[in-house]
């Protein structure tokens, strides 16, 4: 199939080469990301292949179909960033990458964890000055403390795992299902119990902004909150005053509602204007990362050869194991 590949950065096209080797598939690599405006870059390719940040809205599906585009190959799990409504009625069908490696992104989650308590972003910058001092480094022992773990799919039961192993007790909550090995409990005594509260669940109508005032509210006084899941998960402007008076101890963010435009790209001396952000950058207890969780080696070589695999059984069958519809 020939296949336009947009949002292309070197590491994209490195791991994609590989991957496609072998399977007759041939690759356009595109820089700009899919939209409305670039949709036609895609003229003459039977496929696309898109990443998180594309947006596949119903214009851009049209003007896809109507240059002879007929799949959509996601790089990644979620596909909230589709109009899956319009993909069906055009006859484009549309897979995604279900799962890479759960281990790279709960490992990240940990890491978070880590720094963030041991405040090790903090002590780097101070012995790269030569300042070896302690004062204001301290930090508790994560053995024994109550880990949260909001969603325990593949990434969330990593996540607990790791916890477990720190010797936590570890509460889960999960809207569509439980696990023998945890303590399944709501939502409500998740947050209230929790000395740490990880995000690993997926972005719905009724996730969106599950943590907000109200739910921050709830949580115990000086509780950590993690998200390596999907930025609308929490709501940014309600953190604010919750970090200013201690009530949220500390947040850890891998990933953030309005990062499109700002994440995946080199802003160094530019000027760029999100407030909430910035301001969420100035706090010495937050630590923001640019949606790297799922960076690792083992995670690229495992979206590619998935990528490639839903591309050419789309080819041979007209579907693949790994559609997804508005259904």
């Amino acid at each position: 199939m020939n296949v336009a590949v947009f949002g292309t950065k070197p590491y994209d096209r490195k791991f994609l080469e590989a991957a496609a080797s072998g399977t007759g598939h041939l690759l356009t690599f595109l820089e700009p990301r899919l939209s409305q405006k670039t949709a036609a870059l895609a003229q003459g390719h039977e496929a696309v292949c898109v990443f998180v940040h594309d947006k596949l809205s119903r214009e851009a599906l049209q003007t896809l179909h109507e240059g002879g585009t007929r799949f959509v190959a996601l790089r990644c799990a979620g596909f909230n960033n589709v109009d899956l409504e319009t993909a069906k009625e055009l006859g484009i069908g549309v897979a995604r990458v279900p799962a890479y490696s759960p281990y790279a992104v709960a490992e990240h989650a940990a890491g978070l964890i880590l720094s963030l308590n041991r405040k090790l972003h903090r002590a780097y910058n101070r012995a790269r000055e030569g300042n070896f001092a302690l004062e204001g480094l301290l930090g508790f022992d994560i053995h024994g403390k109550t880990v949260g773990v909001v969603g325990i799919g593949r990434i969330g039961h990593a996540f607990a795992d790791i916890m477990h192993g720190f010797g936590c007790r570890v509460l889960v909550h999960d809207a569509f299902t439980t696990n023998d090995e945890f303590e399944n409990v709501s939502l409500e005594q998740l947050l209230s119990e929790s000395d740490i509260v990880s995000l690993h669940c997926p972005l719905t109508p009724e996730t969106f902004h599950l943590i907000n005032a109200q739910s921050i509210a709830q949580m115990k006084p000086g509780a950590m909150l993690i998200n390596t899941s999907r930025g609308a998960l929490v709501d940014a402007a309600a953190v604010i005053e919750p970090l200013r008076s201690g009530h949220l101890g500390a947040l850890g963010l891998d990933v953030y509602e309005e990062e499109d435009g700002i994440f995946y790209e080199d802003h160094g001396g530019a000027v760029w204007g999100d407030d909430t952000l910035m301001l969420l950058m100035a706090f010495p207890n937050v630590l923001i990362t640019g949606h790297q969780a799922f960076f690792t080696r083992e995670a690229l070589e495992n979206i590619a050869h998935t990528t490639m695999d839903n591309l050419s059984q789309w080819e041979n069958t007209g579907t693949c194991a790994n559609c997804v519809s508005s259904d």
